[in-house]
């Protein structure tokens, strides 16, 4: 349940957002659409939006899709009163586009430098929440250039990149041949990959942000449908066929221990702006599987769904966003 504030905060001014969306990664056609849902509930709550696009080759577009100078870019940024990044994975939800913003002067409705480049690199992420007492699947770090030689457990396994989002490059290992080929199929999504434990449990998802009282507002538990023996891949998260059920249809201990490593690891990794916390949900408590800094943001994505479940609908989570940034 949504934390009220403990004394009402006046609502800042805000006049022109800078929404950006896209990215020079594998995410950017998902980002597009969370920039434009964002847009959207901009101009519901009666501000100007300001599109701006990072193309797949890094360059700048503006709203109409023209090139943009980067120079023009940053002009339009600094001449809005907050921004709002809508970019997944790397260049931008690793903390770049923060530290862009920061050295411009303009309020990012997201995490801080820190938070996203911790958070965006799983096992920097295990590491934190291990020595904070979350339980975290045991896994070994395979580095760049560094080659598999034992799988040091049993199979089933999960490989993915450290660093990445959208399920890809994630991949379930059964046989315990096809490790080195699946180690190689994962570092065309990221050098660094994770060979982690398969945990069997009910996957559940919780999302937390702080509000401009400085209260942390947590949204209802989400369960993902998924069958037995898989991931939730790229395919389900985007084609409409994900099986979403909030609030969660879990036992009330389980969702407060949820949502207590959810806000211990907000706090602890620095965050800012509304993050996602992924959890499997087994016969022995909750274990962390990952976070993500820049969750996606259509009307139809988790972290909407999750609010609306304790009455802050979509356009209403955007505004409390942009009034804690500024």
């Amino acid at each position: 349940m949504p934390i009220p504030p403990t004394a009402p905060a006046p609502a800042p001014a805000i006049g022109r957002v800078a929404v950006i969306g896209g990215g020079a990664n594998d995410e950017h056609s998902v980002s597009l659409a969370s920039a434009a849902a964002v847009v959207r509930a901009v101009h519901e709550l009666g501000l100007t939006a300001v599109p701006l696009t990072i193309a797949e080759d890094g360059s700048w577009r503006d709203a109409h899709g023209a090139p943009l100078p980067a120079h023009d870019a940053v002009a339009l940024l600094t001449g809005c009163d907050a921004a709002f990044p809508a970019l997944h994975g790397v260049r931008g939800e690793d903390g770049s586009i923060a530290g862009l913003l920061d050295l411009c002067g303009v309020p990012c409705a997201g995490s801080p430098v820190r938070a996203g480049a911790l958070g965006m690199d799983k096992h920097a992420t295990k590491l934190l929440a291990e020595s904070l007492g979350i339980a975290t699947a045991r896994s070994r770090v395979v580095l760049p250039r560094q080659h598999v030689t034992e799988i040091g457990c049993g199979v089933p396994l999960v490989v993915k990149p450290t660093t990445g989002g959208s399920s890809n490059g994630v991949f379930v290992v059964t046989d315990p041949d096809a490790l080195v080929d699946t180690v190689e199929q994962a570092r065309r999504f990221g050098d660094s990959v994770l060979i982690e434990e398969y945990v069997v449990g009910r996957e559940v998802d919780v999302a937390v942000f702080r509000d401009r009282a400085g209260a942390l507002r947590i949204g209802a538990p989400l369960e993902i449908g998924v069958a037995a023996g898989g991931v939730f891949g790229v395919a389900e998260k985007y084609d409409g066929t994900a099986e979403f059920t909030v609030p969660a249809a879990i036992a009330d201990d389980d969702a407060a221990a949820i949502r207590e490593a959810a806000a211990r690891l907000y706090v602890a990794l620095g965050c800012a702006g509304v993050a996602r916390f992924d959890f499997f949900l087994t016969d022995s408590g909750p274990i962390l599987n990952e976070v993500n800094t820049a969750p996606g943001m259509t009307e139809q994505s988790q972290v909407p769904r999750m609010y609306a479940a304790v009455g802050l609908g979509y356009a209403a989570l955007i505004r409390e966003l942009l009034y804690a940034a500024v």
